[in-house]
């Protein structure tokens, strides 16, 4: 018997609607609720590691993410030099296991689709454009009111609710979120025969200069420069930018470039980083996802990491029979460190590249590899 029978999820990211999925298969009924009023988050593409990888097959999802996303097994290193010169091109780490891409790309929205096509038909009920106003504890349970006026008794609240989570403030967590020193421009747009994989350049006016293919005709762009006010800029203007920005980079950013034209496309947005000490629960509220941990995305494992948490919290929900201190410390001893290291990692890479500082980065990514090839 399940530690829970009821629960509430907010925020249908990717740890939240992982969360629902899993619960609901168990036989869990579960409510996912989000703010925004439907997926069409803002962003681009998503890189997703091989970790990542293993939960979706795990949620039921992997055969779509194959067809709609683009999979590879090797990261190009270029030069900022007049030809886009590749130094390097490195065999990825296949932390999924051996049957699963080493990477996979895909636009955002569409994973957001499928993974909450896969909630609905794992039974949770799904409800966009709602918030929660009060959350109330007892020994028994927790009383949620809604903004519509609406209100639920659940067993457990899981808050993965983002970066500035209204989970986390409400529960009185005071968690400072920091600048790392960098912002990035990202874009998405067609694929041109030269982008099949991810490629980065280090170095001339931006800090990194990547793409990563995100199905058989799209891919997203991404410059990272010096964290900047730039919400001043128009959509127009913000495409010049990005656009001027990545005139000194060669190679496939030449066939790239030409297809940079719709000023609806691009973001900017700034890296920040937090980490929750553990626990990340308090009473019968937890938080996971980019509510206990964020990082910039230097290692690509933001998503992985996030749809770890949910995994391992839904194994242990539906493994126990009762909320109570050996589940919590489980779910921390799996989930804390681990989280922290690869948080600490994509800290140590930006702090490099901030400083100008050739560090180990090839040493480094393979020690993540390693420990996120072990399953959380």
């Amino acid at each position: 018997m399940s530690a829970v029978r009821n629960v509430l999820v907010i925020g249908a990211g990717a740890a939240g609607t992982a969360a629902a999925i899993l619960l609901a298969e168990g036989g869990v009924s579960v409510d996912l609720v989000d703010i925004k009023p439907d997926t069409g988050a803002l962003g681009s593409g998503i890189t997703l590691q091989g970790n990542a990888l293993r939960v979706l097959r795990r949620l039921g999802v992997w055969e779509q993410v194959r067809a709609q996303g683009y999979g590879f097994d090797t990261l190009g290193l270029r030069a900022p030099d007049p030809n886009g010169t590749l130094v390097a091109e490195l065999p990825d780490h296949r932390t999924g296991g051996p049957d699963l891409p080493a990477t996979v790309g895909m636009y955002r929205p569409a994973l957001a689709r499928v993974l909450l096509d896969r909630a609905a038909a794992a039974g949770a009920t799904v409800r966009f454009g709602i918030s929660c106003t009060e959350l109330e504890q007892d020994d028994t349970g927790v009383d949620v009111t809604f903004a519509d006026g609406s209100t639920g008794r659940y067993d457990l609240i899981v808050g993965a609710d983002g970066v500035r989570s209204w989970t986390r403030r409400r529960l009185g967590i005071d968690l400072d979120t920091t600048g790392v020193g960098m912002g990035i421009w990202r874009t998405f747009t067609a694929r041109p025969a030269s982008v099949t994989r991810t490629d980065l350049f280090y170095g001339g006016p931006c800090y990194i200069a990547g793409y990563c293919p995100t199905g058989e005709d799209s891919l997203y762009a991404y410059l990272v420069e010096d964290a900047q006010d730039r919400s001043t800029l128009s959509p127009q203007e913000s495409l010049g930018v990005m656009r001027d920005l990545s005139t000194a980079y060669h190679g496939p950013w030449d066939d790239i470039r030409p297809l940079l034209t719709d000023p609806s496309r691009v973001n900017y947005t700034r890296f920040e980083s937090h980490v929750l000490p553990a626990p990340w629960h308090r009473g019968r509220a937890v938080l996971i996802g980019d509510a206990a941990h964020t990082c910039p995305p230097t290692l690509a494992q933001g998503a992985a990491q996030a749809l770890e948490d949910a995994a391992v919290l839904a194994e242990l929900l539906l493994a126990a029979d009762r909320l109570d201190d050996p589940l919590w410390q489980a779910f921390t001893d799996r989930r804390y460190v681990r989280a922290k290291t690869v948080v600490d990692a994509s800290l140590q890479l930006t702090r490099w590249l901030l400083d100008r500082e050739r560090g180990d980065v090839p040493g480094l990514m393979a020690r993540i590899a390693h420990l996120v090839s072990e399953p959380a």
